[in-house]
């Protein structure tokens, strides 16, 4: 038979092999399944590691991180990342391996090396780009046509966010009395319940009415400034795949002038914040404005022109019509009296009143002597009056 030991020996033997194998403190990375500081100031953690191929939980272990430690770690960790810890953080930690016969193994944290973490989150960053541009879906988002004039939006936000308030009371206040309109989908923005809580917010705009009668000109993704670990959850893989693929233009104003993310890479518009965004769309209305306003002046120019050019030539015109008008009265004036000589000098009273007779025989008028006959009766009438005579003789001469 095997040799039989108790359950306390066979603890001793693997503490005293573990004492043995590890006599000095030793540096590991480890991911973080959950963190909890308790009344006491310590600080206990849930490490794991897992599986690169398929993310599957590979090894557990727990750590401690003293009181005395922990007032020194925490403040440094945050102070060089902008975050506290917190779980889903990849870390690099140095430990005092400890076993005891009553609890197990231990993990005691003596030092966390911050620029790990850091350059882990770039890593991975660079990972998920390099497989957003593999699958295509990079550039989708931002092939979508934006609207020349877009108003309506649907808005993924946290209400009580002072990027969202901000946002809002710079658009809709805005000096120039341009009108938008805004739908909150409220969602959660930063932490690891972020990108699941953004993604389920656009997927109750696809969902909502709105959406499908075509009154959503784009979606806007706001949050103000936080720090690198805040904001981490915008270079979430399927977050930036869910932005890509969303079926309208997706704008995005995420955390200060130094922050860029994946969820900025792959929308149509990125901006580096919520005001910002709202002096882009803004300033969208303020150039169309100007030139309504260039165009209406140009066209007010082009008219006057138009107008004056026409007048001139009116004038020109009326010009003309009256230069022709005078000259053909001019012609007509002299052609009336010329006929009105010609009528003058044929008529009978103007030869009476030059001392000439008219001579007419039965009412005829009579112009030649051979046109009377002896004992006929003729009439000469003169200009005061007329006399009757009667024909005793005709001579007649060649002129």
């Amino acid at each position: 038979m095997n040799e039989v030991i108790t359950l306390y020996d066979l603890q001793k033997r693997i503490k005293t092999a573990l004492d043995k194998a590890f006599t000095g403190k030793v540096w590991i990375k480890a991911e973080i399944s959950a963190i909890k500081a308790n009344y006491s100031g310590h600080c206990y953690l849930d490490l794991v590691d897992k599986d690169g191929s398929d993310g599957k939980v590979r090894s557990k272990a727990q750590a401690i991180i003293w009181n005395s430690s922990w007032r020194i770690i925490e403040p440094y960790f945050r102070s060089t990342t902008g975050s506290g810890l917190s779980s889903g953080m990849n870390i690099l930690i140095k430990v005092q391996v400890q076993y005891s016969e009553l609890y197990g193994l231990s993990l005691i944290v003596d030092e966390i090396d911050p620029s790990f973490t850091v350059g882990e989150m770039e890593l991975q960053r660079q990972r998920t780009i390099a497989r957003l541009r593999e699958e295509g879906m990079f550039d989708m988002n931002r092939t979508l046509p934006l609207p020349v004039l877009p108003r309506r939006f649907a808005v993924v936000s946290s209400e009580t966010a002072a990027g969202y308030r901000d946002f809002i009371r710079h658009l809709q206040g805005n000096e120039y009395g341009f009108t938008f309109h805004t739908t909150l989908f409220p969602a959660p923005m930063q932490g690891n319940e972020a990108p699941e809580g953004i993604i389920a917010a656009m997927d109750a705009i696809s969902a909502s009415e709105t959406f499908s009668e075509g009154l959503f000109d784009a979606v806007l993704v706001l949050r103000g400034g936080g720090s690198a670990l805040d904001l981490a959850c915008f270079d979430d893989y399927g977050l930036a795949a869910n932005i890509a693929q969303f079926p309208l233009p997706v704008m995005v104003a995420v955390g200060h002038d130094q922050d860029y993310h994946l969820c900025d890479m792959v929308a149509c518009v990125s901006v580096k914040t919520p005001t910002a965004l709202a002096d882009y769309l803004v300033d969208i209305f303020c150039v169309e404005d100007a030139q309504i306003t260039s165009l209406s002046t140009r066209l007010s120019l082009a008219m006057g022109n138009k107008f004056s050019a026409a007048e001139a030539a009116l004038e020109a015109l009326r010009q003309r019509i009256a230069s022709g008008c005078e000259k053909r009265r001019v012609e007509e004036e002299h052609r009336i009296s010329l006929l009105e000589q010609r009528v003058l000098k044929g008529n009978p009273l103007a030869l009476l009143q030059s001392g000439c007779c008219y001579a007419e025989v039965s009412g005829k008028k009579v112009s030649a002597a051979a046109a009377l006959a002896e004992g006929s009766d003729v009439r000469f009438i003169f200009k005061d009056g007329y006399a009757e005579c009667s024909v005793k003789k005709i001579v007649t001469t060649k002129l």
